[in-house]
């Protein structure tokens, strides 16, 4: 039965079971209208209001439902669907919304790793240009400040010096952004190394860091290491320069033999009820390409927990 149709008979049986009772014998109307029959009569009233409001909010309450699941839809959420009850209109609106949502939570994927493969791609590119061309040309500059300071007089030596290690530490930042934007060590020596080594990156005098890394881990596949690589990445990124922590650890284990669990988790200040970033969304926009579940606990006292828990193919599967 349709909306309309449940609405109305819904009021038509209040307005006859009224009319019933005042063609009846149970209740009548004087002229003028006595008290008490006043009173009947405004009791019979508020006994119809009370009926039809009760009646409409049993009528619209999946239409209350389905308006709060689309307030709640997140597309960087996958999985989160009205809940379909009864039959009509409200049940087919209801599918259908269900319906649009994982059309639209398939779509978003695809683009979104469209967009994460070219970005992997340009900054693979930076990076490269980085190391060839940037990092060629400060070590030759570094050679030329060499040649220089046996040359000069011993009163400008210190001077060249200084410039050449200003320029040598220039270049350790050149190789650690390029590090950063195409990790060499993940594609060489995977992933377990690669986040050995990111851990020891983030190492620095006031913050204590520590790893533990399942070594009995099966290759996962070159997009799956890339995702838990790069939100690690980003996980330890905000809780060393924006949370204010000292203690950052890191952990990789398999999770029931069908699931690969990543968590990154700090001391530092937390969300404190604070909008997601660019940052936490890329995390979820990896998350969703892979198919994985990313969860992130702040605590008011400012311990910060980021989890991945990244699905395992099936063998054979790419």
């Amino acid at each position: 039965m349709s909306l309309f149709w449940r609405m109305f008979l819904s009021n038509a049986i209040v307005l006859v079971i009224a009319t019933g009772l005042l063609i009846g014998p149970w209740v009548t109307v004087s002229s003028p209208v006595l008290v008490h029959e006043a009173l009947v009569l405004c009791g019979g009233l508020m006994a119809m209001l009370v009926a039809n409001g009760l009646l409409f909010r049993i009528g619209l309450a999946p239409l209350k439902r389905l308006t709060e699941a689309m307030a709640d839809a997140n597309l960087l959420e996958p999985g989160q669907r009205a809940r379909v009850t009864g039959r009509g209109e409200l049940a087919e609106l209801t599918e259908s919304f269900n319906v649009m949502l994982g059309r639209l939570e398939s779509e978003w994927a695809e683009s979104s790793g469209r967009v994460l493969s070219a970005q992997e791609s340009e900054r693979r590119r930076v990076a490269r240009e980085l190391h060839d061309e940037v990092g060629q040309t400060l070590t030759a500059v570094i050679l030329q400040f060499k040649g220089i300071a046996d040359r000069v007089p011993t009163t400008l030596r210190e001077e060249v010096v200084t410039a050449q290690e200003t320029v040598r530490g220039s270049l350790d930042e050149v190789r650690r952004i390029a590090r950063r934007l195409r990790p060499g060590v993940l594609e060489d020596l995977g992933l377990p190394s690669a986040l050995r080594a990111l851990v020891t990156e983030f190492s620095a005098p006031g913050v204590t860091t520590s790893h533990r890394v399942d070594g009995s881990l099966t290759a996962l596949g070159a997009e799956a290491e890339l995702v838990l690589y790069r939100v690690a990445q980003e996980a330890m990124t905000n809780a060393a320069r924006h949370s204010g922590a000292s203690r950052i650890g890191l952990e990789l284990r398999t999770a029931g033999g069908r699931a690969v669990e990543l968590t990154v988790s700090d001391n530092g200040t937390g969300l404190r009820h604070a909008a997601e970033g660019a940052g936490l969304q890329g995390m979820r926009e990896r998350a969703l390409l892979r198919g994985a579940a990313l969860t992130l606990t702040s605590r008011d006292s400012g311990d910060t927990t980021v989890r991945l828990r990244v699905p395992l193919l099936p063998e054979g599967a790419t």
